[in-house]
Order: C-alpha cells, then structure tokens, then sequence
C-alpha cells in the first residue's frame, strides 16, 4: 500500500488530513513536528509528504529543503494560505511538488496527493528499470509476470526438438522469439532461416520453400535450393504461418511429416534436416471459412504452442523496452538524449500499442530524432499517443507549484531580459538550480 505521510500541528486539521488520504485507499502517517516526519522518512519507504507550512520549529519549507536533501524524488506538497505568492516562491527554492490552498477541500486534495504518488512511484520505476535493462534474457527485454512466464519456457521448448507454433499480435516479437528457441537449442551451430509467408505471392512461395530445377518455369534459368535445404540441419522460420494458400498447405504438411521435399519441376525428392517453427496472429487452431487452415497441418506444426503477450498487458516492460530503444536510438544517432521524462513516462503507460513492441521502437527512434534536450518530453512523443489528454484539469483551488513557480521566473526573466545571472540573483537562487530547473520544464 502506498503511504503517505501528514504533518500538521494542529490535532483537527491533522485528523482531518488523515482520514480523508485514508480514505482515497493510502497508507498514512500523521506528525506534529518536521522532525519526527524526516525521522520517518528516512528509514520507511514514504510515497508523498504533505505538510503545514507555519508550525513551530522547523517551518514546512525547511522540511522540504530537509527532505530533498535525503531523498530527491520523493515529493513534498506544502498546504499555505490561499494565493499567498511569497510562500510559492519559498516552496519553489525549496523544490517542493506541489502546493495546496487552504481551506482544503477534498477534490483538489485527492487529485494532488495521487498525482504526487503516480509521479515518485512512475520516478522509482524507471530508476529501476535502468538497473535491470541489461539483465535481459534471449535477447529480450521484460520482468512483467506474462513475460516471465513465457519465458520459463523456452529452455524447454528449444531442447525438445519438435514443431512450435509461436502466437501472438502483431509486432509482439515473434521472430525474436523464434531465434531465441533457436539459440537456446542444439542447433544453434546451424543456420537460422525465416521466411514471411504473407510477403510472397502464392506462385512463388513453393519455389522458396522447396527449391526448384532450371527450366520448371520461365526465369528458373539454374536450379536452386529452397528454405528447407538452405536451412540445413538448423531451423526454418515461417512467419505468418495462417496466410498460407489451401493449395501449398498438403505440400508443406508431407515435407515436415516425411523430412523430404520435391524441388519444382523436380522428379525425385530430397531428403531435409531441419526444424520448423511457425508463427501467426490469426487463430489457426480454430478455422473459419476465412482462414480455412489444415488441422493436421496445425497439429504438425503445433506441438508446442507458445502465446506472446501484447505489450499493453506487460506493464512496466513498456517502460524498460522504451529506455532500451531510446538508448540504442541515441548512440546510432549520436544524439544526446539519456532518458524519459515522468510526463512522457506516464503517456507511454497510457497507451493501448496496438502494433505492441514494433510500434513503441518506431515511437521512441521518432522522440530521440525530435528530442531538444537530454530527456524524452511529451511533445517529442507522436500525437497518436495521446500527450494531450495526459493530466486532467486541475479544479477547485488546486494550484500546482508548477503553474505559479514557472509564471514568476518568467516574468523576472522577462524583466532581466532573459539574463539568467541576473535572474538568479533577483530570485535568490544559484545559477545552477535556475538552469537546471529551465533545463527540465523544456523537457517535460
């Protein structure tokens, strides 16, 4: 349960504040002094603090200088009288969150204290992420539960040595799935041959698989060897294995339950070693009049079936496949972008991927390309994600820290004539921060 941690003086509001956060479903710890909530903080995994500003003894800013000093993600919001510009100010040197308006109301509360945990937890979550990327296995990127599980089993699935039918969306991975089973097998040592079944015209998809002689048709001028024997003793990929012609379906059945295949125009067969792995999107175990595909091929075919789950039901692997791409990205195009931002972050999660991995690589080599800075920003996403509808609007008081901390370093800004030493200087701040903090509202 996610916790959130209170601190208030005074004993009505604390137990106002209290019930209500318990109420939206989080954990919660209440204090009366600053010092006893960093105490907390510092040893117990917090979410979000929600704090007074005036209390005796350490002020609700300090804590917030104090907790950013021990744990920089973690996001304070700072309760203030209503409009009170100076006490933004202050919050904004102090790197405060958010702030709420006194008297509090319990939309604006709700929405600020979830909107405070989505972000240290989407935060924590790519801090993660960039540990474990390279502890990928296969080849593969994911540490989502559907993703595990399948696989566990490949190790299996490749020592077996007997037809595999990989299912899965579009863009899923099947065929890095496929030369996983293929390396984890013994015959990796041999070649790894794919070939897309959807991608060649039915006249000529025979001649691919199963070689022909010179002179079976008009530009065969040389005889040459089909997949099947190309493939040697390795494997032989069929992708799309559904978009098969009734036609070729007996042939290709005979050639993987015989270990033989007749080369166009051919009158003998040839005998063939390899293993074939099929794949598909369509449901070919269950034909319809539209997709009229052989049982017994399929049964051939499938003696192990493999599902590949779409990317919208993988999780945080959405995250981690992003970070991976955006890296490799940004080294092919020596770009100098490191990362996603929360707010590009939380658009990526949103999102349905309905073309799965494929897509989120297309996306993500399209961000660094636009990219300005260092970190993905939502306007560097493409507009099919949805980046407008990322953050509903704020009502009823609420007033992020954002909106008034940008407005006022802008109008100084704007009063300096974008001299940011001067700047700095008027806002009583270090240079560093002012840039830092420009730096990343570019990026967000």
């Amino acid at each position: 349960m996610r916790q959130v941690v209170v601190v208030e003086d005074d004993q009505a509001m604390r137990d106002f504040l209290v019930e209500s956060i318990r109420a939206l479903g989080f954990e919660v710890h209440a204090f009366s002094s600053a010092v006893a909530a960093i105490d907390h903080v510092r040893v117990h995994p917090v979410d979000t603090v929600l704090t007074d500003v005036r209390m005796p003894g350490m002020n609700g800013i300090e804590l917030c200088k104090a907790v950013d000093a021990l744990k920089p993600d973690l996001p304070v919001i700072v309760l203030t009288g209503f409009g009170s510009m100076d006490v933004a100010v202050e919050a904004m040197r102090a790197n405060a969150y958010d702030f709420l308006s006194k008297p509090v109301e319990l939309e604006p509360l709700e929405f600020a204290i979830k909107r405070a945990v989505e972000h240290h937890q989407l935060t924590s979550e790519i801090r993660a992420i960039r540990q474990v990327i390279p502890h990928y296995s296969y080849g593969m990127i994911g540490n989502s539960p559907a993703f595990q599980s399948l696989l566990a089993q490949i190790p299996k699935a490749a020592r077996a040595d007997v037809g595999v039918v990989i299912q899965g969306e579009t863009g899923t991975g099947k065929e890095l799935l496929a030369r996983a089973l293929h390396d984890a097998s013994p015959r990796s040592d041999e070649p790894f041959v794919a070939i897309n079944c959807a991608a060649i015209p039915s006249t000529l998809l025979e001649s691919e698989l199963f070689g022909h002689v010179r002179g079976a048709f008009t530009d065969a001028r040389a005889d040459r060897a089909g997949l099947f024997q190309q493939a040697g003793r390795g494997t032989l990929f069929l992708d799309e294995i559904g978009e098969l012609e009734p036609a070729i379906q007996p042939k290709l059945l005979r050639a993987i339950q015989e270990k033989q295949v007749r080369a166009v125009g051919a009158d003998r067969d040839r005998p063939v070693a390899c293993r074939v792995i099929a794949a598909t999107h369509a449901d070919i175990q269950n034909p319809t009049p539209d997709n009229a595909f052989r049982r017994d091929l399929y049964y051939r075919l499938a003696v192990i079936r493999l599902q590949v789950p779409p990317l919208r039901e993988r999780g945080s692997d959405i995250l981690a496949l992003a970070e991976h791409f955006v890296a490799t990205a940004a080294e092919r195009m020596s770009a100098p972008v490191t990362g996603i931002s929360t707010q590009a972050a939380r658009i990526l999660l949103g999102y349905d991927w309905p073309g799965n991995v494929r897509e989120l690589q297309n996306a993500m080599e399209r961000a660094v390309a636009m990219a300005d800075g260092v970190l993905i920003a939502p306007l560097d996403l493409p507009e099919e994600l949805g980046m407008s509808v990322e953050n509903p609007p704020i009502s009823m008081g609420l007033v992020p820290l954002e909106v008034a901390e940008r407005a006022h370093v802008h109008r100084v800004l704007d009063h300096t004539n974008g001299n940011k030493k001067a700047a700095a200087e008027i806002l009583q701040v270090d240079r560093t921060t002012l840039y830092r903090k420009l730096d990343r509202w570019e990026n967000e």
